[in-house]
């Protein structure tokens, strides 16, 4: 089986965490109905909050996520691989004053509702922007150890989440293993979107000869934030089959894993990688 039709579900997330899953089932279905048997959501489907105590008010351990029983309940009714780009749950590990912190977490879950892969966001994005804006993703969030590899009916998928795409070394290492799909749910911020949101996806696929599939969030939210949109899906040649604007939508492309061989083989970046003295 080489070839399949994918989607990226694009979302402008809130706060209430029924009406965002609301907002992405009707877009899941809608994107099924197209034909799609994987359909990825973006970064932070459930919520959008940015205030740490809100957050942990809301959110459950991954076994008691009545979310996350709704969606895989979803992907078995409707017979697809569903991509949960991430959702937070409550991590396991406390921090340095005793308190819970969350995990910003990827489900990867088959068509008979199975959870297939998770993983959790590597790198926090910390930092304060010139427009005034200033994120601390690691005062509510548990960095992940663990790069994480999901196995699909058409191939491997490198999962990652958002500010992951600024770190190359990560996709390098998962091509290597055997991922021909890559993952990037986002929610990237307007500013750093328009400038480099293209570019790195773009990137990311043409050095690894791989399919990049990025759902993402879009829009103004009810907290605030400005999140970019412009899901993408792109080849192997980094030619992009599929782009959404900034409104809640789905996008899907009809993919070939056959093009990823054939990249490879043109431009055989992976195989003739060498180590190197620094």
């Amino acid at each position: 089986m080489t070839q399949f039709r994918a989607a990226c579900v694009q979302l402008r997330a809130g706060r209430d965490i029924g009406s965002n899953l609301d907002q992405a089932e009707d877009l899941i279905r809608q994107a099924a109905k197209d034909g799609c048997v994987y359909i990825q959501t973006p970064e932070q489907t459930a919520t959008m909050e940015l205030n740490r105590a809100k957050l942990m008010e809301k959110i459950s351990p991954e076994e008691n996520d009545e979310g996350l029983v709704r969606l895989r309940m979803l992907a078995k009714e409707l017979g697809i691989w569903l991509h949960i780009g991430s959702m937070a749950v409550v991590a396991d590990e406390l921090d340095d004053k005793g308190r819970s912190k969350a995990a910003n977490r990827s489900f990867v879950i088959d068509a008979d509702g199975k959870i297939q892969a998770r993983y959790d966001k590597i790198h926090m994005f910390d930092v304060d922007l010139a427009n005034g804006e200033s994120y601390r993703e690691s005062s509510s969030f548990q960095a992940g150890e663990e790069a994480v590899l999901a196995t699909l009916p058409w191939g491997g998928l490198g999962l990652s989440i958002c500010y992951d795409v600024r770190f190359p070394h990560l996709y390098r290492s998962l091509s290597q293993k055997g991922a021909s799909l890559l993952a990037v749910p986002a929610a990237f911020t307007a500013k750093t979107g328009d400038a480099h949101w293209h570019i790195l996806l773009r990137s990311r696929a043409i050095e690894n000869g791989a399919f990049v599939l990025a759902a993402a969030q879009g829009g103004v939210h009810e907290n605030g934030r400005e999140t970019y949109g412009h899901s993408l899906i792109i080849d192997p040649w980094g030619r992009i089959l599929a782009e959404a604007q900034d409104q809640p939508c789905f996008i899907a492309a009809d993919l070939d894993m056959a093009k990823v061989s054939a990249c490879r083989q043109s431009i055989p970046s992976l195989a003739n990688e060498q180590e190197f003295a620094l």
